[in-house]
């Protein structure tokens, strides 16, 4: 595949000072990355050894995108430690999260990810406790029904976001609670090296994400990180020489627990990860977005990844991809034409023919699921079910409906019992 050998994950540096973090990688000593993290907020005391592990933890998931570049056959590690069961985290969430990375690139989807033991030694961590949670925004509808639903019946509520300041800051305002800011800077040399011929593709940002968070958490003060993954993130987009690819690998049930079970062992329940919204279908947090937060919010947010580019400055629905189609469909039977047609500045994605084909990859009557965080097959047919019979126009849509499917129906979750019911009496 090439003449690089060795993916070196070299040093990293946390200066308290200028609040910024280092990760240092290479390729066989020859290519070098530099990716690094603001943490801009004022820290709560924090236990010093529990950051070194959770900065350990990040600085192994952010190589992931140097990583992919040349794919090399060893991995090094010249600082960080890593006993056998964190190896195997890194190995495993490294392998799947490239899932769709091996597709695109027509390469062998179980090609194996070597990090192997070093010599580790877990020191004991301080008593130093975290108290609260800490809600990550991304500025869609999931993570503000998640905020909404615990507003009133969590204590010490805070917020978190990594990247995208000028796009969230007028949606972190109406929200109104704490808030932590992380400015990520990626190593632009990646682009390069794209151009003279790196493969690329789509890595697990979640994971990356989850690891940010994580060390948000301790920096602040804060003892549990609440993202809000849903039932759909489970369901693989295609499968791929036998292997089910999943884009939303890192989003899934099966890596929240893999990803509790690191922290367990690393930081001994000093952090916990979970996914308040896990038990819920799109379609059902939709509806609780239109009665909860579609009025509030319907001005300053977007789940359109057209948004969150480099070369965005605002939030704003595209109107052309599977995401803003797969979120109209999701709101249509909850939220009033005109309000919902003025997101798309008067447009009906429903009635948009260049967006047929889209829509009917996501009822799953022609070729896979978008490579998109979309719903399910199972919820876009009941949704397209209920538009159906606002827009008669849709009838061309044939399929059939699933049986004995309700999207209200709970699906399983990792989370602690005391958020479990926190949860069920908002629904």
């Amino acid at each position: 595949m090439s003449d690089y050998q060795r993916f070196i994950f070299k040093s990293y540096e946390f200066n308290a000072n200028s609040k910024t973090l280092y990760l240092y990688y290479s390729l066989d000593g020859l290519l070098e990355f530099c990716e690094s993290y603001y943490f801009d907020f004022e820290y709560a005391p924090y236990d010093t050894v529990a950051l070194e592990r959770a900065i350990q933890a990040l600085f192994f998931m952010a190589g992931v995108s140097y990583y992919k570049t040349y794919l090399p056959p060893e991995i090094v590690i010249e600082k960080g430690e890593l006993d056998k069961q964190m190896a195997a985290f890194f190995s495993k969430t490294y392998q799947k999260g490239l899932g769709e990375y091996f597709f695109v690139n027509q390469l062998d989807p179980l090609t194996p990810v070597p990090f192997s033991e070093t010599a580790s030694s877990l020191d004991p961590l301080s008593t130093i406790p975290g108290d609260g949670l800490l809600v990550g925004i991304g500025g869609g509808k999931d993570s503000l029904v998640s905020v909404e639903l615990l507003r009133n019946q969590a204590k010490n509520l805070a917020t978190c976001s990594v990247g995208h300041r000028p796009q969230l800051e007028p949606l972190v305002a109406r929200i109104g609670l704490p808030h932590y800011w992380v400015e990520r800077t990626w190593d632009r040399r990646l682009l390069n090296h794209n151009a003279q011929g790196a493969l690329n593709g789509h890595v697990p940002i979640s994971a990356i994400l989850a690891c940010v968070c994580t060390v948000v958490a301790i920096l602040s003060g804060r003892q549990e990180v609440l993202v809000s993954n849903e039932q759909s993130a489970n369901e693989p987009t295609l499968n791929y020489r036998g292997v089910d690819i999943n884009h939303q690998y890192s989003k899934s049930l099966e890596f929240e627990q893999d990803y509790q079970s690191f922290l367990s062992h690393t930081l001994k329940g000093r952090v916990g990860y979970y996914s308040f919204l896990r038990p819920l279908s799109e379609i059902y947090i939709a509806e609780l977005f239109s009665q909860l937060g579609f009025e509030k919010y319907n001005d300053v947010f977007s789940s359109c990844n057209r948004a969150f580019t480099a070369q965005s400055h605002k939030l704003f629905w595209c109107g052309q991809c599977p995401k803003c189609a797969f979120t109209f469909l999701a709101f249509t039977p909850f939220i009033a034409r005109e309000k919902l047609e003025a997101l798309w500045d008067g447009k009906n994605l429903l009635l948009d023919p260049s967006l047929e084909r889209i829509y009917r990859q996501l009822l799953g009557i022609e070729g896979a699921k978008p490579l998109e965080c979309v719903g399910e097959v199972k919820e876009s047919r009941v949704a397209m079910h209920l538009a159906q019979t606002v827009y008669p126009e849709l009838a061309n849509f044939q399929f059939e409906l699933p049986q004995n499917y309700s999207y209200k129906t709970l699906g399983p979750s990792s989370m602690p019992e005391v958020l479990m019911a926190i949860l069920k009496s908002r629904l």
